[in-house]
């Protein structure tokens, strides 16, 4: 029934306006920020799931680096364990030179000499050894009583605790060694040999604990690549789905243009009859 005290076309006409404009701005919206949901509304299950897994992105990021630091600190201690190995070597062959019946007690105060240097040198390493202004190698921090933890995960259980041992001479038992005779020589001798089994196991445990930080690196980064691809599949826009979408909505806001216009003029028109 046509009518002019109310225009329920133009009533009609403008809220589809509005509806349509509101799905055309809010795929704008989407193509632009490149996320599928731009408010709660749009998906709140969606972007529960996707905030949290985005959350476990950045920590799995974290433990990633905290691996990579782990096997860094060790490789440094490994360097400085390697080179105390050749020292204790050295000494060793100094003691046994000093057991020559060839050499006399002047001559093994010259061996003796190199000898207290080397071990001199042997705690040098073990004290210079550092990461954080705290010595790795020399028995007095947290890295040789307690350990240190390492977060390679996202739960609290996702650790990797490293020990690393006292290889200083007193943490080697060779501290109070010389060679300066044959007797002292023959003990030095006794004491390196057992040093340089306990350097031996200093460095297996050192590279086992290498060795682990370096396969927990490969899982976290493949745990990365996996959970942001899971994460884009709930966040990310299908930009040419989106497009699409758009297109269709800037035809209905048009038709809806269109229609309130034509609407609005309803009542003038019958007004056109009372002339």
């Amino acid at each position: 029934m046509p009518v002019i005290s109310t225009n329920t076309a133009s009533n009609s006409a403008l809220r589809y306006l509005n509806i349509n404009s509101e799905n055309q701005s809010s795929s704008v919206s989407k193509i632009a920020s490149g996320s599928r949901i731009t408010k709660a509304s749009d998906d709140a299950a969606g972007l529960a799931v996707g905030t949290s897994l985005k959350s476990d992105i950045t920590v799995l990021n974290q433990a990633s680096t905290n691996a990579s630091h782990g096997s860094s600190i060790l490789q440094s201690a490994d360097g400085a364990m390697s080179s105390i190995g050749d020292i204790v070597q050295r000494m060793r062959s100094l003691a046994t030179q000093s057991l020559s019946g060839s050499v006399t007690n002047n001559e093994r105060g010259y061996l003796d000499a190199e000898f207290q240097q080397l071990q001199d040198e042997v705690d040098g390493i073990a004290k210079g050894t550092r990461f954080n202004d705290q010595s790795l190698l020399d028995g007095t921090t947290q890295w040789n009583t307690g350990g240190v933890s390492f977060r390679v995960g996202t739960e609290s259980t996702d650790n990797i605790t490293v020990t690393i041992a006292n290889v200083t001479t007193s943490g080697l038992g060779i501290n109070t060694l010389d060679v300066t005779s044959s007797a002292t020589a023959a003990a030095a001798l006794t004491s390196l040999d057992t040093a340089v089994t306990s350097l031996s196991t200093a460095r297996a445990n050192v590279g086992a604990l290498i060795s682990r930080f370096e396969f927990r690196g490969e899982v976290l980064s493949t745990s990365i690549e996996n959970t942001s691809a899971a994460q884009s599949a709930i966040m990310d826009v299908d930009v040419a789905t989106e497009q699409s979408k758009l297109a269709s909505e800037k035809v209905l806001t048009q038709a809806a243009i269109a229609a309130l216009s034509q609407a609005n003029s309803m009542p003038e028109n019958l007004l056109s009859l009372l002339r």
